[in-house]
């Protein structure tokens, strides 16, 4: 079995550079330009003003500002180098190597779901056309714990799937927002995810709502009328269930109701999910991962290997998913098997 690790060592100078910079934040990236400008990537582009100009609503999962966030820097603190900016560097380079020493990201065995298909993304790629994927969630996909930007879910996600397929635009828009779940998040939905046009939407939905006792099937029915909303554009969709840690675990009869409802609405729906709370459970249970390797001391969001791991797992059954429309393998779209890799 092949063994993934979320770094490798060559990206740390990479990772100083970045630094210096103050890791300025941007919630739509890009791998590049296309000569002309679509419809698409303008839609993209006024999203992104529309967010920043957006007060995130404080809740369960939400959280301070912290590193996802733009750092603002005066001109007084830009050259030479300060004392503060230095320990930045000196911050992410620790938080780096804290990785590095960290164990590999090996897959989950016995995990019995998986996305199935995604026509849409494939049909994309092959024909050489623009990539919009929106990660749309709560403060597990805003990335809060992360140490950076550059460690969050999404951006992790980005960097993979560009290596993956160097010649393609993917763009990969932030669109999580902490405290959230199921009833905010419908009232945006089409603001933040279905007026951009995506190819994707990666859904991570269910956490507040058990940490907040709301109903799972009132949920449940929320996320499937989205889901509804999302395939009638013309997306393809993944879920993402609550993430296993020890707030959510309180919840214990909640939260697996809760991961049961999102994988009958999969069904339901002939859409993909990845099932994030079976996986985070096998890397406790099963590979012997101490919970504070991948949980920060608030006991509920992912720290950067947590995040690194989860978004290296989540690309590799992305990159299967679409290899099976590209290399031509017949997959029927009611077939639900989880396939490590």
């Amino acid at each position: 079995m092949s063994r993934h690790y979320p770094f490798c060592l060559s990206t740390l100078p990479t990772v100083v550079a970045a630094s210096l910079a103050l890791l300025m934040a941007a919630p739509v990236s890009h791998a590049q330009t296309p000569p002309q400008q679509t419809a698409q990537q303008a839609a993209l582009a006024d999203h992104a003003k529309t967010e920043n100009k957006t007060e995130k609503k404080p809740s369960a999962e939400s959280a301070p500002p912290q590193s996802s966030q733009t750092v603002a820097v005066s001109p007084a603190t830009q050259a030479p180098l300060t004392s503060k900016a230095i320990e930045k560097v000196k911050e992410v380079a620790k938080s780096a190597g804290d990785i590095f020493n960290r164990v590999p990201c090996l897959p989950s065995k016995g995990v019995s779901k998986s996305m199935g298909s995604l026509p849409r993304v494939a049909s994309k790629l092959v024909a050489g056309q623009p990539v919009v994927i929106v990660a749309f969630g709560s403060s597990s996909t805003q990335g809060y714990g992360a140490t950076s930007p550059d460690f969050n879910y999404p951006n992790r996600l980005a960097a993979q799937l560009r290596r993956q397929y160097p010649t393609a635009y993917i763009s990969v828009v932030n669109a999580g927002r902490g405290g959230e779940d199921a009833p905010e998040m419908m009232k945006r939905l089409q603001t933040a995810v279905i007026d951009l046009h995506p190819d994707l939407v990666i859904w991570q939905v269910g956490t507040n709502a058990v940490l907040r006792n709301l109903d799972p099937d009132e949920t449940a029915k929320l996320v499937e009328e989205g889901v509804a909303r999302l395939q009638a554009g013309g997306s393809d969709v993944v879920l993402i269930d609550p993430q296993y840690s020890p707030r959510v675990n309180e919840h214990a009869e909640s939260a697996g109701k809760m991961t049961k409802l999102l994988g009958k609405v999969a069904e339901l729906r002939k859409v993909g999910v990845f099932p994030r709370f079976a996986v985070m459970k096998d890397w406790h249970e099963k590979q012997a991962i101490p919970i504070e390797n991948f949980v920060i001391s608030d006991g509920l969001h992912m720290s950067d290997w947590g995040y690194a791991c989860f978004a290296q797992l989540l690309g590799d059954d992305i990159i299967k998913s679409v290899g099976q429309i590209k290399l031509g393998v017949n997959v029927p779209a009611d077939v639900r098997t989880y396939r490590p890799m």
